[in-house]
């Protein structure tokens, strides 16, 4: 087991690396982010890692490695098999003549290292490495999937009419979900091509090609997803969404699967609903310190509506659920309707939308002002009669949270009002509006730095915001990755998002009544202090977090000038 939080801020402590006022302020945002104490001090930067590292060290009296710094070859790797190395956080990194060195996050698991030792007949050396390194550490077990389905055919007989007499079907399905859950995909699609069957992985938002197989497996590996998600196995021509479990190492993986025909068979898309995903939130995010005072504002108050705004797949929902998790408490009857219901908040009752028994997003919320709730989430707001319903909850004393497609935040407004809500309704019960997308990070392992020119900002930003977030200069220094194993050569790992938070002030409620338009309004939060997406995006290049090249891919159109 790793080291507790008490025993690590304990250590922090006693050693004078931090003061317990901060360290009181990164305790909370490790419990509001659900992350370790150690990672929340790496995120945040509070302690350089290897003074975190030589601490803990210290602690189990076991020297520390840094795994990053090293290449460590893949016979090395090999020597423990990687379910172990995943499930007990351990890493070879180098043998010896005498004895076998391995990384731990828990060095003092002695039943550990004598079963290592045991099995492989070896001395053992222990290291201490942290988390975050063993956890990139482990990528090197990963596969080429392409080569492992080529390995598992070959095993098979092929018959003389050149087709698999009993492929590994259920292997196959098993290797493709274990590997993109590896490789931190959201969503498989499973394509039906002329001559073969193409699978890839969306992974940081981006799509990819991950397999390329015989055409005959298709249909077997359709087949298979619809037994596994309960869905009709004769049926071919018509659109079916299921769900499935399955049991992973790290954990038990819930996916969403829909089936579609296309011009060429079945389609198939996978959506992993990862715990990973579940833990997001504004903080890890990187939602700044101000829009995140003004959102836990609003969130205090028990009325009033609160809206996430964006396109599909920008993390809206993922926001909302943040929130929600806060809120979550025995005091309060939380109570939603979502379509459908992607993660289990426990405590909350949640309703998903059935429209072939007429329980639509407007009939759900009906029926949830019937069962005494303090705070009420709407999947969506599609039409005006949920919008109408949803406005009068928020206005009749319960706190209202929705999501909404709309570009930016000032946007929402204007909409809300072409669904036929009154403007002096949406003044009234409106607290924030989140608008957001999601860029990819840059890669910590590979990331170098490199300059930029003033007049290569210019070409894409406008002049006054270069220099309100530049400076000056001519050249600037910013950081980017320039691709490694760890990122597979991308040069980014993970996302993080862009955020735009209007706070609806005395103000904009003016201007709301007015119906001013939401170029108007979006001015007018501007001067109060809103930070557009466009200008987050900025600060994010500015601070090595995302390139130039990522913010203009999901929120150059969104800039206000």
């Amino acid at each position: 087991m790793a080291l507790p939080d008490d025993q690590l801020r304990a250590l922090l402590l006693n050693a004078n690396l931090i003061d317990e006022a901060k360290l009181n302020d990164i305790s909370r945002f490790a419990v509001n982010s659900e992350l370790t104490l150690d990672k929340a001090l790496l995120q945040k930067e509070a302690i350089p890692q290897d003074k975190l590292a030589g601490l803990i060290g210290e602690y189990y009296k076991v020297p520390v490695v840094f795994l990053s710094q090293l290449n460590i070859p893949q016979e090395v790797i090999n020597i423990i098999p990687e379910r172990f190395a995943r499930k007990h956080k351990i890493i070879p990194f180098e043998r010896g003549p005498e004895a076998i060195k391995v990384a731990m996050l828990s060095p003092d698991r002695t039943d550990l290292l004598t079963a290592l030792a045991k099995k492989t007949g070896s001395k053992i050396e222990v290291y201490f490495a942290l988390s975050t390194e063993i956890t990139n550490a482990l990528r090197a077990y990963e596969k080429d999937l392409q080569k492992a389905i080529d390995d598992l055919l070959k095993q098979d007989i092929w018959a003389s009419n050149n087709a698999l007499e009993d492929p590994p079907v259920a292997k196959i399905v098993d290797l493709l979900i274990d590997t993109a859950y590896q490789e931190r995909a959201s969503d498989i699609h499973i394509e039906p091509q002329e001559n073969s069957t193409l699978t890839r992985f969306r992974v940081d938002g981006i799509l990819r090609d991950a397999l390329s197989a015989p055409k005959i497996l298709h249909d077997r590996i359709i087949t298979r997803l619809k037994v596994l998600s309960s869905l009709r196995t004769d049926e071919h021509l018509s659109a079916q969404d299921g769900k499935m479990r399955v049991d992973l190492e790290e954990e038990r993986l819930d996916i969403r699967v829909s089936i579609v025909p296309v011009v060429q068979g079945e389609k198939a898309v996978l959506r992993l609903l990862s715990t990973q995903s579940r833990s997001y939130n504004f903080q890890t995010l990187g939602m700044n310190e101000a829009d995140l005072q003004k959102v836990e504002s609003a969130y205090s108050k028990s009325y009033g509506m609160i809206l996430s705004t964006g396109p599909t797949g920008s993390g809206k929902t993922t926001s909302i659920y943040s929130i929600l998790k806060v809120l979550n408490t025995r005091e309060k009857n939380i109570t939603t309707v979502e379509d459908p219901v992607e993660y289990r908040i426990k405590g909350a009752n949640q309703i998903q939308v059935n429209v072939k028994t007429n329980l639509t997003f407007a009939n759900g919320l009906r029926s949830i002002l019937r069962q005494d709730p303090n705070i009420i989430f709407v999947g969506e707001i599609r039409d005006d009669e949920t919008a109408g319903i949803a406005v009068n909850a928020a206005l009749t004393g319960h706190l209202v949270l929705s999501t909404l497609h709309t570009n930016d935040a000032a946007t929402a407004i204007p909409r809300l009002s072409d669904m036929g809500v009154e403007p002096f309704l949406v003044a009234s019960t409106l607290n924030i509006i989140i608008a957001q997308r999601l860029v990819r990070q840059t890669c910590s392992q590979c990331k170098v730095k490199t300059t930029l020119t003033h007049d290569e900002l210019i070409r894409n930003f406008p002049a006054e915001l270069v220099k309100r977030v530049f400076g000056s200069g001519k050249e600037f220094i910013i950081q980017k990755g320039q691709g490694c194993k760890i990122c597979r050569n991308t040069g980014y790992m993970g996302r993080v998002g862009l955020f735009e938070v209007l706070e609806v002030s005395k103000n904009i409620r003016k201007l709301i009544t007015e119906r001013a338009d939401s170029e108007i309004i979006a001015k007018a939060a501007m001067n109060e202090g809103m930070r557009s997406m466009f200008e987050d995006g900025l600060i994010k290049v500015r601070d090595g977090v995302t390139s130039i090249e990522e913010v203009l891919r999901v929120a150059k159109s969104e800039f206000v000038s």
